[in-house]
Order: structure tokens, then sequence, then C-alpha cells
């Protein structure tokens, strides 16, 4: 047990001392293995489908079944956290609706336990508001703000190019595009020839998956 009188009889030489320990954060880590086994176990699908980027697909990686549970956005947010350790300029984070809403939240929320209370989030629609103010980026979006965009999975990158287009336009700046699993279908190519830093948490061959030839 803590001898309650030995911390006062130190806070008493140094009454400081308590002030510093309690404003230590607790050593926050991404654990890529645990987000592997989570998108392997609940996002994974075998089967035939159309992605968004007009692609066939013997499989399918329902991103949302893992952004949408505690186990996932906690990783997620711990890795996005991670990435943004390089990139200090960036005060918000956002990106296309549906995909990004849950990433947006969850890096938020556990945003000050990384000592980054600072960040903004901000969530882009697909299309203008026909009503009230008529916006198409939702949030505390300013000009002039250096941004990360974010989102669950990137085939070619055209969900995370309409978030960049619409955040460019209302005057701020991105710089870094993260999501949480690369198909290796062109994304990076694509932020590339943009001109735009890219980072994926995971990608296909993380699952064990060779990405498609054509």
């Amino acid at each position: 047990m803590t001898d309650r009188r030995a911390w006062g009889e130190l806070g008493s030489i140094n009454p400081y001392l308590t002030l510093e320990v309690d404003n230590m954060l607790p050593l926050q880590t991404f654990e890529k293995s645990k987000l592997i086994e989570l998108l392997k176990t609940r996002s994974l699908k075998h089967g035939d489908f159309t992605l968004a980027s007009g692609k066939k697909s013997s499989f399918y990686i329902d991103g949302r079944l893992v952004t949408l549970s505690a186990q996932g956005a906690n990783h997620i947010a711990d890795g996005v956290l991670e990435l943004l350790k390089s990139y200090p300029e960036v005060t918000a984070v956002g990106g296309l609706t549906m995909g990004a809403d849950p990433i947006v939240g969850a890096v938020l929320a556990k945003a000050g336990a990384w000592g980054r209370d600072d960040l903004q989030g901000f969530l882009v629609r697909k299309q203008t508001k026909d009503h009230g103010m008529g916006k198409i980026v939702e949030g505390p979006l300013e000009p002039g703000m250096k941004v990360a965009i974010l989102d669950d999975v990137a085939t070619t990158g055209g969900s995370s190019l309409q978030a960049v287009e619409a955040v460019q336009a209302a005057g701020a700046e991105v710089s870094v595009v993260i999501v949480v699993l690369d198909r290796l279908q062109g994304a990076a190519k694509s932020f590339s020839d943009h001109g735009l830093k890219f980072h994926a948490l995971t990608d296909l061959r993380d699952l064990g998956i060779d990405p498609p030839t054509t």
C-alpha cells in the first residue's frame, strides 16, 4: 500500500512532485497484430463483389465491421495517432462520410492520451447540403489548417481524393492521407500523382492475400 505520509513528506520538500506525477501520460502503442486479426476475422468476406471503384473482386473488406467496434476503434486510433507524430503540423483529421466517420470519432476520443488534445475533426459530405448553410464540409475546418484525410479501405483512392478536393476548396492543406487498409490496387500511385503523402495501417498482404494483378 502507498504510504500517504511518505508522499506528504516528499510533497513538502518538492511541492511540484505530485503535479508532475499526475501529468504523466500512460505509454500509448499501436498493436498492429491485433488490428490485423480483427480485419481477418470480422471484415474479410469472400464472394463476388463490385467495389466503389467499379472493379470486380472475389473478396471484400467490410471496414465498418471493425471501425464500428470498440476494439477496432481503439487499435485504429492508436495507429493513426502514432503516424501523426511524424506530422505535428496536422491540427485536424477528417474524411469522406461514411467510411471516415467512426475513425475520426475514435481518433479524437483518444487524442488526449497521445498528447494531442488540440486536434479537431471534420467530415466531408458526398454532395453539398441543400439546406441550412449548404456546407459540404462539416466541422471546425478553417482556411490555412493542415489536415490528415482518413478512410477505412483504399482501392484506387477515389473516396479520399474526393475529400481532398473538398478540403482544398475550403482553403485547408492536406499533409497526409491515412487509411486502415490498402487493397494495393493503385491508391498509393494515385495519391503520389496528386502530390500527397500516404500511409496505410495494414494492407492485403497482412491478411494473407496477394493483390489482384488486374
